[in-house]
């Protein structure tokens, strides 16, 4: 069977990835090489509208190493997508320039809706698909968070504008974070989830899947890793009190404390509480209007297949 070598970026508001996979004529997705960054390339947008030139050169420092890997291992199509904080900030055409440059290819700035259908389609490829549908699929990033629910293709998606690292700057200055932020990002998460399940039936969830690093994070600290293992938390499965639990705990500890934990990347110590106090109330939400619909959700599946293989799967 015939397949096409493909490299594909995914550049978020904390992150910027790259997955280079055979995508078959069947759409089976094979791996060549994955691999992540953390860049910050959203550092300040909230407050200033605008890329941080330290931000951007970092991101494109990246780029420029992504480029490489994928021209060694003969790539033949790429496709660089950037979410959130490229969204929000006046001086994208700097950012696109750059990775143009980098690259030779335009970065494209996807809007919510299609950050989201990229998400499930990764999402639903993977272990996922292995559980019944309707899914709620959640790629939770650093500055927005999709929701999208379907079974076969996306019946309804919304983008909500919070973040893990949106929400630690807006709200989480403490070391721990206070009492007082603490209520103030669950408000700001609570009202972006009502105006979010006006658009997507949270209710119709059979099951509900969690992707991008807040949530494998969470996941790791639930199964206690000793490392960050992949294989490990790709199509976990936890009951909904470790979920929460494990968010809380997180939450509540100090920055110092986060990065003593073996699986956590440096680069998102600082803001994995806001993404399990945002992973927190979305599960519970979930949970309670599955359960008012006369249903019942008692678990949570994570997911590592997520919107860098849909970029992949995009491309063939």
């Amino acid at each position: 069977m015939s397949s096409t070598r493909v490299a594909a970026v995914d550049c978020g508001t904390n992150s910027i990835r790259l997955l280079v996979a055979d995508v078959a004529a069947d759409g089976t997705l094979s791996e060549l090489d994955r691999r992540m960054q953390i860049v910050r390339l959203g550092q300040g947008v909230d407050r200033t509208g605008e890329l941080a030139p330290e931000a951007l050169e970092r991101t494109l420092a990246a780029s420029r190493e992504y480029a490489k890997v994928a021209a060694e291992l003969g790539a033949t199509r790429t496709r660089f997508v950037a979410t959130s904080a490229t969204r929000d900030a006046r001086n994208r055409d700097e950012f696109a320039a750059g990775v143009q440059a980098a690259l030779g290819v335009e970065p494209e700035v996807v809007t919510g809706d299609e950050e989201a259908e990229l998400s499930f389609r990764g999402a639903t490829s993977g272990e996922a698909a292995t559980h019944p549908g309707p899914y709620l699929v959640v790629d939770l990033g650093g500055g927005s968070t999709e929701l999208v629910l379907g079974t076969t293709t996306p019946d309804a998606a919304v983008s909500m504008d919070v973040g893990s690292v949106r929400l630690t700057e807006r709200h989480l200055a403490g070391d721990p974070p206070t009492a007082t932020e603490i209520a103030a990002a669950r408000a700001d998460v609570d009202a972006a989830l009502d105006a979010a399940s006006a658009v997507v039936p949270l209710a119709r969830t059979a099951t509900l899947v969690g992707l991008a690093g807040s949530v494998t994070s969470v996941t790791a600290h639930a199964l206690e890793l000793p490392s960050y293992q992949r294989e490990a938390i790709n199509g976990t499965v936890l009951e909904v009190p470790r979920v929460l639990s494990a968010c809380e705990d997180l939450l509540r500890r100090t920055r110092d404390e986060r990065l003593a934990l073996g699986f956590m990347h440096p680069g998102r110590a600082d803001v994995i509480g806001a993404g399990a106090l945002i992973w927190s109330q979305i599960v519970a939400r979930v949970r309670d209007e599955v359960a008012a619909a006369g249903g019942e959700l008692t678990e949570v599946v994570t997911s590592e297949s997520d919107i860098l293989d849909g970029i992949a799967l995009s491309l063939a």
